[in-house]
């Protein structure tokens, strides 16, 4: 029993130095496409892919960010404005890409970005307040995959979904929560499907970063902003104590 249990821990020690060892080759041609990439996480990944040789493609939401970004990068590196909220800013991206890829296919689709949500309890919200995230975290994150999928199918590529950790934990009422929940079940289900097709399909569940920190006034703001809103009979339900404690 005990030879069993050290040839097993042996085993795997051995599968992770293998598998930590394995680096993709020949990165020149090999295009990755990354939303998010204004500010953060997004950000820092593009210059980081840039500088190992990859063709990077950043989607950015503002021209300030697109403008940053290449100030920074080398020439290789192409910026598209991108609102995943919005179809046809998608669909331009897409032919964006593939004009880029030039029937190369696509080696690697990276989704970061993230809507804004309000923070409070679900009670105080409305539907559009749920609008605001979904319809970019996690329908617009799953709008441009699909149309993306070609791409990927061709170069045998990858997904991969970065998910902040908080999102995964019920602490705080809104679309935030059911956007990294719904991103984990489309993430799970298509990795399933694409195995097929050789394309590969990760969730990165990162945890909290400087630059994403979100400060506690900035949620006070929100509180305020959602507690002011209310019909009086719904804020004499809770009370002033609810919102000061």
């Amino acid at each position: 029993l005990h030879i069993a249990i050290l040839a097993s821990i042996l085993s795997f020690i051995i599968y992770w130095i293998i598998r930590d060892r394995y680096r993709v080759r020949n990165l020149n041609g090999k295009h990755v496409f990354i939303t998010g990439c204004d500010t953060g996480l997004g950000n820092s990944l593009a210059k980081w892919l840039d500088k190992k040789g990859f063709c990077v493609i950043a989607a950015c939401a503002t021209e300030k960010g697109s403008q940053e970004l290449q100030s920074c990068s080398s020439l290789s590196l192409k910026t598209v404005n991108l609102n995943l909220a919005d179809s046809s800013s998608i669909a331009r991206a897409v032919v964006f890409v593939t004009e880029q890829t030039a029937g190369k296919g696509l080696f690697g689709l990276v989704s970061n970005a993230e809507g804004t949500a309000p923070v409070g309890p679900i009670d105080w919200l409305r539907i559009e307040d749920f609008h605001s995230v979904l319809d970019v975290s996690l329908l617009g994150l799953i709008e441009i995959t699909l149309k993306l999928l070609p791409l990927l199918k061709k170069a045998e590529g990858r997904v991969v979904n970065l998910i902040n950790a908080k999102g995964l934990m019920a602490f705080v009422g809104g679309g935030y929560n059911l956007s990294k929940w719904g991103m984990e079940a489309f993430s799970d289900t298509l990795r399933i499907e694409m195995q097929h097709f050789g394309v590969k399909v990760s969730i990165v569940e990162h945890g909290f970063f400087k630059a994403e920190e979100v400060h506690s006034d900035i949620i006070e703001k929100y509180l305020f902003k959602l507690w002011n809103r209310l019909t009086p009979v719904v804020r004499d339900s809770y009370g002033e104590k609810y919102l000061v404690e």
